[in-house]
């Protein structure tokens, strides 16, 4: 198993940005699978009317297949946001701690893992969004639908912050044996009603 460690300040300012959206009712999308480029462009104008976030331009030739159903967006601090229309994300590659090439025998390793550098991503999001709702893991034998059915199902942590519109979700994933689960780390999401 290898590992890497890096700062949080990437994320540190992905969840100040999130933090800043008051309302998500006025992005979030149909609840359907359509895809295309009226779906696209239909995103990023209620994007671009809630946000400061800029779209990621379109290179010269460059067109909105009909299998795309999201968009990028840099935020004025240099995050970049990935949207859809019932779900956003931040790509922060170079924050935070990670666990990968995870072989049969490490899945110890990348549980003690998770429960090391849990709290410090935790803090940091409290920091930026408030106490959350709901925290727990799958030390509880309740865990997988405790906040949500289903809500916790191959998490080992999870923390909800509700926002008009939206749960802002922190977790990590749970490492199995079979499938084998050869990545983990915490992440965040924002899953918009």
């Amino acid at each position: 198993m290898k590992t890497q460690d890096r700062s949080l300040d990437e994320d540190a300012l992905a969840m100040a940005d999130l933090a800043e959206i008051g309302d998500w009712t006025v992005i979030a999308g149909p609840d359907d699978d359509d895809a295309g480029e009226a779906v696209v462009r239909a995103l990023v104008h209620r994007v671009m009317a809630a946000t400061n976030w800029k779209p990621w331009p379109l290179e010269t030739g460059e067109v909105i297949g009909g299998e795309m159903a999201s968009w990028g967006f840099t935020t004025p601090r240099g995050s970049t946001m990935i949207v859809f229309n019932g779900l956003a994300f931040a790509d922060c590659p170079n924050s935070g701690w990670s666990a990968y090439e995870i072989g049969p025998d490490d899945l110890q390793a990348a549980e003690a893992g998770l429960d090391a550098h849990w709290p410090e991503h935790l803090a940091l999001a409290t920091q930026y969004w408030g106490q959350p709702d709901y925290v727990g893991d799958d030390s509880n034998p309740a865990f997988d639908d405790e906040w949500e059915e289903g809500a916790g199902a191959g998490r080992r942590h999870l923390a909800v912050w509700l926002r008009p519109g939206a749960q802002y979700q922190l977790y990590s994933n749970r490492p199995t044996k079979d499938p084998l689960t050869t990545a983990v780390g915490v992440n965040y999401s924002v899953y918009i009603d």
